[in-house]
């Protein structure tokens, strides 16, 4: 598994880049909205991290299935791991009163992008790139 590891996290660094690199280039000289940018820059990194991952770590898995039908559930687990942090950010800020930026930091970037990236892993493995003969 270490392998397979150090590839999801290689294919998950070249993601992150992508995303934020973009993220500050819409929004700095090209001026575009935060939101419109930030969905732009999310579905650039999520097709980063798919590449990274079905040409590398778990290329050879799952063959004659269809890359599309891949991409699409890959793009679902990675909504489902924003979605984690979203509501880490949630609970912290407007639960449990941690309004601080450090706070929010904490519990957006940092306690729910742990979360998230073990579920984004689970979902990668076992849901997009699942071996042959193992069931979801």
């Amino acid at each position: 598994m270490g392998p397979e590891l150090l590839g999801f996290a290689a294919a998950g660094i070249c993601a992150y880049a992508a995303d934020l690199g973009l993220f500050i280039w819409l929004r700095g000289p090209l001026g575009w909205d935060p939101l419109t940018a930030k969905a732009l820059s999310f579905v650039a990194g999520c097709s980063v991290a798919y590449a990274g991952n079905a040409l590398g770590t778990y290329r050879g898995r799952t063959p004659g299935v269809s890359r599309m039908r891949q991409y699409a559930v890959f793009f679902a687990v990675n909504i489902a791991g924003a979605l984690v942090q979203l509501l880490c950010l949630a609970v912290s800020h407007y639960g449990l009163g941690y309004t601080s930026p450090r706070a929010d930091t904490i519990s957006g970037a940092g306690v729910g992008m742990a979360l998230a990236t073990v579920l984004r892993f689970w979902g990668t493995r076992s849901l997009v790139f699942r071996t042959a003969g193992k069931a979801a």
